[in-house]
């Protein structure tokens, strides 16, 4: 057991590891702390907050190599960590701002950063990720700050994890196991769940180890007697049989929540209400956009991945069309693949939208990251075609200079601030814009009998003019072909 040291000597070794520019704290804003009297009329009632904070990891469980050796899949309980990267591409700030975004997802996992160190490599090591002589360096430094999990910034081989830990003698994780469990800190829907634990067990199934060696407490039978024939599937082989069996389980599963979540968006369809989809990197500000525009009362926690179930909200432009607004998982670099395909009838909300919310970061270093890396899981789940408006969020706090250039190089664009409001007016503005609009426009003298047909030519249509008279609603309206061929009877050529 590693012996454990100050409060006080641990914040002066991360302050000693981590300039300010690498310091978890430099992709977040300053004031983390939730206040009632500030943040409550800003974020609204945020009414899961009280629920999420029921939960917290405890310290002092020690996650010592030699505690757990012959456990398959260690739940992960994270606590002092060494973070280590590769730099295999791009500048020597590209890298910095990896691992400060590693330590980021660290510190949400409930992690105490001590250390991170980044290697210089034309590619990672097929053996230790880092190679043999860093790896011993890697075990001094794991030794000198009292760390007891190794992090690293990139997905690992089950090989690689193996070789990594029999060095540094401490448990080794890489980003995708730190993602997978702050999703399943966060999940708290059943379909949120599920996906998550769909991903977990797509993760684990090539990683199982432990007992892989040991014969299968299982015999065969044979000729020669009673079980002779010999051993049957050895105790790892069992293990996969039965992830595999949950697995699709689990897949069946989703497949029934998804068929729930179609039939909601078929109804939407049907009474033609468009879609909007708010869509961007974690900890961009989505939530908080969303509280500020529909007042949902949505988790807004300075914290990567605090929110991961879909959200969706009725809304209504300043011309009076209502249309509904879609809070969706946030991205992140680098996003596991597994998350991806189990969370891709989630990400679908993206996909049959009529128009996506694009919220980036302006108070980012480098927010034109954040917007490649969400593009690209766009691309993924096929939503390339749908119209796009990027908001710049937290634009009180962003560098006037990063905004002119945001605002120069993405044509539609626009720049807010869910925090003080600003913008917000021009944006719902350009949302009533870019909606598409019916194509049909009719003018009709509706009898006071059939007031149903004005009503859903409030809520389905355009209401250009309506006027009261002696005969009936005379109501000039832009409506789809399905509501104008209901309206046709009552239009001046019919009735002349």
């Amino acid at each position: 057991m590693t012996s454990s040291s100050s409060p006080s000597q641990d914040a002066k070794r991360l302050a000693h590891a981590y300039p300010e520019g690498l310091r978890a704290d430099a992709l977040m804003e300053e004031d983390v702390a939730w206040k009632h009297d500030i943040d409550g009329e800003r974020d609204g009632d945020q009414f899961d907050r009280s629920e999420r904070a029921a939960l917290r990891r405890v310290a002092g469980l020690s996650t010592e190599l030699e505690d757990v050796t012959e456990v398959e899949y260690r739940q992960l309980r994270l606590e002092r960590v060494v973070l280590v990267g590769v730099w295999t591409t791009g500048t020597a700030q590209d890298a910095d701002n990896s691992l400060a975004e590693l330590a980021a997802l660290a510190e949400t996992a409930g992690a105490l950063v001590l250390d991170g160190v980044i290697q210089r490599r034309d590619k990672p090591d097929a053996a230790t990720y880092i190679g043999s002589g860093k790896a011993l360096e890697l075990r001094d430094v794991v030794m000198e700050t009292g760390a007891d999990t190794v992090i690293c910034d990139g997905e690992l081989s089950p090989g690689q994890l193996i070789q990594l830990e029999d060095v540094v003698k401490v448990k080794v994780i890489d980003r995708t196991a730190l993602i997978l469990d702050i999703f399943a800190q966060h999940a708290k829907s059943r379909e949120g769940k599920a996906q998550v634990a769909l991903a977990q067990m797509q993760y684990m199934l090539p990683r199982l180890r432990g007992w892989g060696q040991s014969l299968s407490r299982q015999m065969g039978g044979g000729r020669g007697g009673l079980a002779t024939r010999g051993p049957g599937e050895t105790k790892i082989e069992t293990d996969r049989r039965r992830i595999r069996e949950k697995m699709a389980k689990m897949r069946r599963e989703i497949a029934e929540m998804k068929t729930g979540r179609e039939i909601k968006r078929q109804e939407r369809r049907r009474n033609k209400v468009p879609s909007v989809a708010i869509a961007g990197y974690t900890n961009a500000g989505k939530s908080s956009l969303l509280n500020r525009l529909t007042g949902a009362g949505v988790l807004v926690e300075n914290a990567l991945f605090a929110t991961l179930d879909p959200t969706v909200r009725r809304a209504e432009t300043p011309s009076g069309r209502l249309y509904t607004l879609a809070d969706t998982v946030g991205f992140v670099r680098h996003l596991p693949h597994h998350l991806v395909e189990a969370f891709r009838s989630t990400m679908e909300e993206v996909g049959d939208s009529d128009l996506i919310l694009h919220v980036v970061d302006g108070s980012h270093p480098v927010p034109e990251e954040q917007l490649a890396a969400v593009r690209e899981v766009i691309r993924e789940v096929g939503a390339t075609d749908v119209p796009e408006i990027v908001v710049i969020n937290k634009a009180d706090a962003a560098d006037p200079l990063v905004l002119q250039r945001l605002l120069r190089v993405e044509k539609r664009s626009i720049a807010i601030s869910a925090r003080t409001g600003q913008g917000l007016e021009e944006l719902l503005a350009l949302i009533d814009e870019e909606l598409p609009r019916p194509s049909v426009e009719v003018e009709a003298l509706v009898p006071y009998t059939q007031g149903k047909l004005v009503a859903r030519a409030h809520t389905e249509g355009e209401v250009l003019s309506e006027e009261h008279t002696a005969e009936g609603t005379l109501i000039k309206v832009r409506v789809h072909a399905e509501l104008a061929a209901d309206l046709a009877p009552y239009t001046p050529t019919a009735t002349a």
